[in-house]
């Protein structure tokens, strides 16, 4: 058996819903003993047309803008990258070098730095809302502003900018699509829904709303779920913002890095598990798996069904037909039999889960 530690993620599920890092993120959670379900729930792809970007880009170099907000560092990097493809990269880095520079992450921090450029600010809760708040407070009217577009338009934003007298030029560097294969999203939906998973890990904003829409008819019991026994954890609090407007419960990490966001979950899960003292043996419900007396025991869905039903009420008499209640839908009573047999087999362990003749099951803690 694998001895278990308070201080690992081994018996959590996982979900990771990232696209371009999620074989690093995938990485380092198996490395702590997760199992990790991918399911990207968006792709970024560059424009299909650069012509946007390219005057986008000319309109800049024209008019020098006041103000360039860089919202992403990869879309930095796109920018300078299909710049340099058109021969205009020195004369983009030269305009962006004389402009007030807003990073509105760490992201865009550290890709201005590698550019050899160096931001004037960057928001401390990295919202648009502040960032808004800052610019209108610098009197825009008759300024230009140069902002590099997170994936889609920012209408309500540019409008606000607007609004306050700027001119503001829209960099389109890349758009959000579709994954190619959607299957892993929607089993990703039916294993939040089921409480299959323990925890799921957002990157993005639009990967929350992706997976939301995905849910369609189930988006009730996914947010269920996510609001109890599934951990939503999220890069920061813009990622985390369409979760916490459905009253989900969500956990961010100190800094918005992949690294932290494990640490998060590394010190959110084991709190959350149950532990009990039963007939004279030590228990921990811990995502799939069960620890008794220190050791690690794997068990399929259906068992763990049963058992979390069992401990959620120690020492109370569940029926067949409450213990039902559990299981997947159309699993019936001898299911249920079925799976305190796999569950006592599971356990290894003779008197946990324990017969209350012609009443049903309990755990004698």
């Amino acid at each position: 058996m694998i001895a278990a530690s308070g201080a690992s993620l081994t018996g959590y599920t996982i979900g990771v819903t990232a696209d371009r890092r999620r074989d690093e993120l995938a990485g380092l959670l198996e490395s702590n003993g997760a199992r990790v379900v991918l399911a990207p729930a968006l792709r970024i792809v560059p424009n299909a047309d650069d012509g946007e970007l390219r005057a986008a880009t000319r309109d800049c170099l024209t008019t020098v803008p006041d103000i360039v907000l860089v919202t992403t560092g990869i879309g930095l990097r796109g920018w300078l990258e299909a710049a340099d493809g058109w021969g205009l990269g020195e004369p983009l880095r030269v305009a962006l070098a004389r402009s007030y520079l807003v990073a509105k992450g760490s992201k865009a921090r550290v890709a201005l730095r590698a550019a050899g450029l160096r931001e004037q600010w960057s928001p401390e809760g990295e919202s648009y809302e502040e960032v808004i708040a800052h610019l209108s407070a610098r009197r825009l009217a008759g300024m230009t502003v140069a902002m590099q577009l997170h994936g889609e338009s920012q209408p309500e934003y540019t409008e606000a900018l607007r609004s306050a007298g700027a001119r503001v030029i829209e960099v389109p560097v890349y758009r959000w699509a579709p994954p190619i294969d959607p299957a892993p999203l929607y089993r990703l939906v039916d294993l939040i829904a089921g409480r299959l998973v323990d925890a799921v890990t957002f990157t993005s904003a639009p990967a929350v709303q992706a997976l939301l829409r995905a849910a369609g008819d189930t988006l009730d019991p996914v947010l269920a779920a996510l609001r109890t026994d599934v951990l939503a954890a999220c890069t920061g609090p813009v990622t985390a913002a369409p979760l916490r407007s459905h009253q989900v419960p969500v956990v961010t990490p100190a800094k918005p890095r992949l690294t932290y966001l494990v640490r998060t979950l590394l010190d959110e899960l084991p709190q959350r598990a149950l532990s009990l003292q039963v007939a004279g043996h030590s228990l921990t419900l811990r995502g799939h798996a069960a620890v008794v007396d220190g050791e690690l025991k794997p068990l399929a869905p259906g068992p763990m069904a049963v058992l979390r039903a069992l401990a959620t009420t120690p020492g109370r008499v569940l029926s067949r037909a409450a213990l039902l209640r559990a299981l997947p839908r159309g699993a019936d009573e001898h299911a249920v039999e079925m799976a305190v047999a796999r569950l006592r087999a599971g356990l290894g362990t003779t008197g946990v889960v324990q017969t209350v003749v012609k009443r049903g099951y309990r755990l004698p803690a």
